[in-house]
């Protein structure tokens, strides 16, 4: 009897949760906004990004959906999650901006893919495209309040861009091929910095272990000392 008691009342919650879910639905724009800022003040990004979907395909137009747009925007870059905050940020630009919050925006998508790189030797493409969109920021925006951090940034950039290229020449010049050597070294160096002046980062000892330093690691005795085809035919069209 208590058993029989008991599987009702779970399953009477049970279904009562699910009535309130499937009661979601049809709700003013003012419902939708408030559920979202209320999912993000309490860091649950899953719901507030469910909420937001609501609020934009129940009310296309509303005035809401700028800011909405913006905050979940910010909610994501604040927990990390660079690639939903540009997708926000996409958005907000593609729909919502005026010329002030375009700058902002574009700003920001710089600094996301900015705080993407907490190991910037292992995404190079990522450096490319941050340096490109610097690049951008600044021929659209040269007299921006933001310019001071974007300057900070693109110095990072380039920084680590210049570790990393003279890692990969290292690396090229172990595997004896020179002209791949020369051809990153030649990459187009940055005017204003001084490649003698780079300090490299401090790599924690439990990733040193395995990256190295550009120039050798741990298991360099495990690496057989040949050369390819190829880096000999550079090696011999060299002393041509």
């Amino acid at each position: 009897m208590i058993r029989t008691w008991l599987v009702t009342m779970v399953a009477l919650v049970l279904f009562t949760g699910c009535g309130k879910e499937l009661e979601e639905y049809n709700k003013p724009a003012e419902y939708w906004y408030e559920k979202m800022v209320t999912a993000v003040s309490n860091g649950n990004l899953e719901k507030a990004d469910n909420y937001f979907s609501s609020l934009q395909s129940e009310h296309i137009s509303s005035p809401f959906l700028s800011e909405a747009t913006m905050i979940m925007a910010q909610a994501h870059m604040a927990h990390d999650e660079y690639l939903l905050a540009e997708h926000f940020l996409d958005e907000y630009i593609r729909r919502y901006a005026t010329p002030e919050g375009r700058e902002y925006a574009e700003f920001l998508k710089i600094k996301a893919k900015f705080l993407a790189l907490p190991n910037p030797g292992r995404d190079q493409g990522l450096i490319d495209e941050t340096l490109a969109s610097v690049t951008g920021f600044k021929a659209n925006y040269p007299y921006s309040t933001y310019m001071p951090l974007v300057h900070t940034m693109e110095t990072q950039l380039q920084l680590a861009k210049g570790v990393l290229d003279e890692q990969i020449a290292q690396l090229y010049e172990r595997l004896g091929k020179p002209k791949g050597a020369a051809a990153y070294r030649a990459i187009a160096p940055v005017t204003w910095i001084k490649s003698e002046e780079i300090v490299n980062a401090d790599i924690p000892w439990y990733r040193a272990m395995f990256e190295g330093d550009g120039s050798s690691s741990w298991y360099d005795f495990m690496i057989p000392q040949t050369r390819s085809v190829v880096s000999m035919d550079d090696n011999l069209s060299e002393t041509k």
